[in-house]
């Protein structure tokens, strides 16, 4: 081979280098920045092919997808002071490259150990103030939305945004956990038995006014009824006494025939009487009408 010839392969394969070396690729879930002897230079987004100056300047990456952070189960005292072991992660993204190099370097090393500290320290600060029910029920989404708050107000200098703080888990102390259960059991048991009096407080209350409802319904039926009685009688006696003044006679054998009836009507009666008493009258002699 000429010494000509080598020196164009010799000059194509350094050409070739420096061209490789200048281009470089962005990937869609990916965002670049470019420094120059280790100072920041520009930021890239826009994913496709891109060019630098070889061996001079240097591309480092960052992922722009949502990233996942753990915090390992730690303990925290409520606002009631009970004690709970909580299990909780965080999801965020880099939204700004150069911030995040000038605060904790090209790696994700530095700020997963940021996130934790800023997250565990919210963490105790909000749970802080609220009790375990509020924890367990329904208002622990806006809790996790206070603690988003401010992890994402401390983050803001590292360029990177919270998308969302959880508990993923929340466990009483194993040593707490007997008494607060057996705390519980004693206030269900306290709010069983008031409501157990309260029932039967009731349950006499209705009692007492349905007997006095009927006491007052037997007295007015009763006065009732002795009005009503007492009306017929009076009206039975007004016209006994009118048919008596028609023909006493008639009335008066008639109530001595119908004395007879209840005397002898069961044919087993046995009356002790003198032949000439009154009584008898009319088994001895007919009754007589009596002249109109």
């Amino acid at each position: 081979m000429s010494r000509a010839l080598t020196i164009a392969v010799a000059a194509v394969i350094v050409l070739t280098g420096l061209v490789l070396s200048a281009l470089f690729t962005v990937e869609q879930t990916e965002q670049v920045l470019i420094t120059q002897f280790g100072r920041p230079v520009r930021v890239i987004e826009a994913a496709g092919l891109h060019a630098k100056i070889p061996f001079v300047q240097t591309v480092i990456s960052f992922d722009r997808r949502l990233l996942n952070q753990e915090l390992p189960g730690e303990e925290v005292i409520l606002g009631d002071q009970r004690r709970l072991i909580v299990d909780s992660f965080t999801i965020f993204r880099i939204t700004d490259p150069l911030r995040y190099y000038q605060a904790v370097g090209p790696g994700e090393e530095g700020i997963r150990g940021r996130l934790n500290s800023i997250v565990s320290s919210s963490l105790r600060r909000v749970l802080g103030t609220r009790s375990l029910l509020d924890v367990l029920s329904a208002d622990r989404s806006r809790i996790m939305a206070a603690i988003r708050t401010q992890v994402n107000t401390e983050m803001s200098g590292f360029g990177v945004s919270i998308e969302d703080v959880r508990i993923r888990r929340a466990d009483l102390p194993e040593e707490n956990t007997q008494a607060i259960l057996s705390r519980m059991q004693s206030e269900r048991e306290r709010v069983a038995k008031q409501l157990r009096a309260e029932g039967a407080e009731a349950s006499q209350r209705i009692r007492a006014d349905a007997e006095r409802d009927r006491t007052v319904l037997l007295a007015e039926a009763r006065a009732t009824s002795d009005k009503l009685r007492g009306q017929g009688e009076a009206d039975a006696s007004r016209l006994y006494a009118k048919a008596y003044e028609q023909d006493a006679g008639f009335f008066a054998a008639w109530r001595t025939l119908l004395a007879y009836r209840e005397a002898f009507g069961a044919g087993n009666a046995r009356l002790v009487l003198t032949p000439d008493n009154d009584f008898l009258r009319y088994l001895q002699t007919a009754p007589v009408p009596s002249a109109r």
